[in-house]
Order: C-alpha cells, then structure tokens, then sequence
C-alpha cells in the first residue's frame, strides 16, 4: 500500500493559525484557497479558507480550512514531533506553548527521551520528542 497520511486541521482562523505555526516551527504557506471561489457560498464565508497547504518542520506537510462550525479541541488526535537536536525540541516546544497550555514540561523520561505535551492556543495537542543519542 502507498499512502500518504498529511494532518489537516479545522480551524476558526486559519490563516492566523498557519503563521503562528510558521514561526513556531519553520516553514512556508504553500497555496491558500479561499471559499470566495466557491459556488452558493453563504457571503459570510467568501473571505475564508478553503484550503491552506503549508510546509513546516522540516518539509513536512499540514493542510489546514476555516470551518463551518465551531472548533474545539480535543483528546482524540495529538500531533507528534521527533528532534535529533535538544535544542530544537525546546524551542519549538517553547514557542507551541506560547499563549497555550504545557500539560507535561518537555522533560527525560525513564525510557531515555525528553518527552514534552502541550495544548496551544488553537486547541492542537502536540507531543515533542527529543532522542538525544
């Protein structure tokens, strides 16, 4: 089987959210849709994405969409970050956690990486790993 598996998140402000991730984790906007496009659309949602596709982390992909209803977050989905680099761990981690909520500190954890969990302030849960060799 060769499938691509790309998080794609629902958001109340996405393109405010895809800079916050720009600067947070490195990257680019790569194409940004927008709902104006889009035939019958109700005119409250012409100024909103459609569709956002941006690079961050290190070329990995993220689509991201204003959504129709309210967005909150939740403990069903987290997205995971491995770093080579301590250093860049706690910075990303750092910078995630800004305005947001650190429910674990990024930390050693008995089975040898730092391990660090935090809620930002969109809602997205992340895990940040860090296998310092």
């Amino acid at each position: 089987m060769n499938v691509l598996l790309t998080p794609y998140l629902m958001s109340e402000d996405a393109r405010t959210q895809a800079e916050f991730y720009k600067q947070a984790l490195g990257g680019e906007i790569i194409s940004v849709m927008m709902h104006a496009h889009t035939p019958g659309i109700p005119e409250a949602f012409k100024d909103k994405v459609m569709h956002l596709a941006m690079s961050v982390a290190g070329g990995n992909t993220l689509f991201m969409s204003d959504s129709f209803e309210p967005v909150a977050g939740s403990r069903c989905l987290s997205l995971s970050l491995s770093f080579e680099s301590e250093a860049e761990a706690k910075g990303v981690f750092a910078k995630l956690s800004e305005g947001g909520v650190v429910k674990y500190p990024l930390e050693k954890q008995p089975w040898g990486a730092s391990y660090g969990e935090l809620q930002d302030k969109f809602g997205v849960t992340w895990m940040i790993v860090n296998e310092t060799k």
